[in-house]
C-alpha cells in the first residue's frame, strides 16, 4: 500500500489542528506515520478519516484526533521513556516512538502484538519494545517511567501504574464506567502528590486484567 497523497495529508493535518492539536512535534510525528499501515482490508482506505475503525481481536484503532490529543497531553520529550498500556494496532506506539527515547508497550492479545511488530519493523522503529502481558500491572521491571499512556478505560487511575510513574512524570488515561462515556484525564506526579486535569469526553474499551483468549 502506498501512503496518502499530498492533499489527503494536508486535509488530515488541518483536521487535527481544528480539533486542538497544535504541538508541532506531534503533528510532524502523525504526518510521518501512515495510519493505513495499521489497518487491514477495506478499512485501510478509510485510514485518514477522523473515526475509530475495527482491528483484530474485536478491538479498535482510535480516531486520529484522540491519538493526537493524548500524545499532546503527554508532553513527551526526546529523552523520555514511555509505557503504553494497550498496544492495539500499534499506531499510538509508532507515533510515540517518533517523540520519545524508548517506548514499552503491553497488549493482552498476542495476535495484536504480532501484527504491530510487523509494522514497527516495516517502519524501522527500533526503539519500541512490545510485549504480551497484563497491562493493568504495568512493567515494574522497567519502571519508573517518565510518561505512561493507557488506551483502555479504568474506573480510577490504576494504582500499580501510578506507582511506576516518576516524580515529575505524566500519565494520560481514560477514566469512567466501561459502558458510559469516559473522561480523558492527565495526572501529574509531583513531590507533594497527584494533580489531575480533565481533558475531554472519550469512549474506550475497558481495561481488563489477564490475557486475551488468543494468547
Amino acid at each position: 500500500m502506498t501512503g496518502p497523497d499530498a492533499e489527503t495529508k494536508m486535509q488530515f493535518l488541518y483536521a487535527l489542528r481544528s480539533r486542538g492539536i497544535m504541538e508541532q512535534s506531534v503533528l510532524e510525528a502523525m504526518e510521518a506515520v501512515d495510519r493505513g499501515l495499521f489497518l487491514r482490508g477495506i478499512f485501510a482506505a478509510r485510514a485518514y478519516e477522523d473515526v475509530p475503525l475495527p482491528i483484530s481481536c474485536g478491538q479498535t484503532i482510535s480516531q486520529p484526533s484522540v491519538v493526537g490529543l493524548m500524545t499532546q497531553a503527554l508532553e513527551v520529550s526526546p529523552r523520555d521513556t514511555v509505557l503504553e498500556i494497550g498496544t492495539g494496532s500499534g499506531y499510538q506506539a509508532a507515533i510515540l516512538a517518533k517523540l520519545a527515547r524508548r517506548v514499552y508497550t503491553i497488549e493482552r492479545h498476542a495476535r495484536l502484538v504480532h501484527e504491530a511488530r510487523q509494522v514497527f519493523n516495516q517502519l524501522h522503529l527500533a526503539n519500541i519494545t512490545s510485549l504480551v502481558g497484563d497491562g493493568s500491572f504495568g512493567m515494574p521491571e522497567q519502571a519508573p517511567f517518565d510518561r505512561i499512556i493507557v488506551t483502555a478505560a479504568a474506573e480510577d487511575p490504576p494504582g500499580p501504574l501510578l506507582a511506576q510513574l516518576k516524580t515529575g512524570g505524566i500519565m494520560v488515561v481514560p477514566v469512567g464506567q466501561s459502558d458510559a462515556v469516559q473522561t480523558l484525564i492527565r495526572v501529574r506526579k509531583t513531590e507533594t502528590g497527584l494533580e489531575y486535569d480533565e481533558l475531554r469526553p472519550v469512549r474506550f474499551v475497558p481495561l481488563l486484567e489477564g490475557l486475551g483468549k488468543d494468547t
